[in-house]
């Protein structure tokens, strides 16, 4: 009987309870299961790929069959090198199926032995997605029900040292003004 690895492809920026989600049902389909992060030189990412794999690797240690890699240029010439036989791909909405139902056809073609298979997220996940989960966090809503305990930790301090240099940026700008407005005083 041929085992049947897959891999699951992604940004991860970053990790998701939704992710995990489909991690943890991937891994009971499949014989092994890959958690592969794309590395996009195009988008500029809130955490460093090095930081996503290790916040995978903490949040799959307990599945014995998922393993957390890197990739970049074609996932289907990935999953070639890796020997997957599977793309494991979540759908959360409409707009998701026709960007994903584009990609897997896409990928039929140039790889016609690879199978994608598409999976629903759990409900209470089907709105979750990187995206919302930056910009929550950047607003400063709460994010504990979005993510494992440890990407909210990661997140607050982002957050944190994000909001201290930019609001140290705007007291140095303050103080830059006013010293600029001072000293005009003293010419005048």
């Amino acid at each position: 009987m041929k085992r049947i690895k897959a891999i699951y492809p992604g940004s991860f920026d970053p990790p998701t309870n939704g992710h995990l989600d489909l991690i943890e049902r991937g891994s009971k389909i499949f014989d092994e299961l890959v958690v592969a992060i794309l590395r996009n030189p195009e988008k500029d990412p809130l955490f460093s790929v090095a930081d996503r794999r290790k916040m995978l690797e903490a949040m799959t240690a307990d599945f014995d069959n998922v393993s957390v890699d890197t990739f970049d240029g074609l996932t289907v010439d990935y999953a070639l090198r890796v020997e997957a036989r599977v793309i494991l791909r979540g759908i959360r909405a409409i707009s998701d199926y026709e960007y994903e139902l584009q990609m897997a056809l896409m990928n039929r073609k140039l790889q016609p032995g690879l199978e994608t298979v598409f999976m629903m997220p759990a409900e209470k996940y089907s709105y979750l997605s990187s995206r919302l989960v930056r910009e929550v966090a950047q607003l400063g809503g709460s994010i504990e029900c979005l993510v494992p305990e440890l990407v909210a930790q990661k997140l607050r301090e982002k957050m944190d040292v994000a909001h201290k240099f930019e609001n140290g940026d705007q007291l140095a700008g303050k103080a830059h003004t006013e010293a600029k407005g001072k000293f005009r005083k003293k010419k005048l």
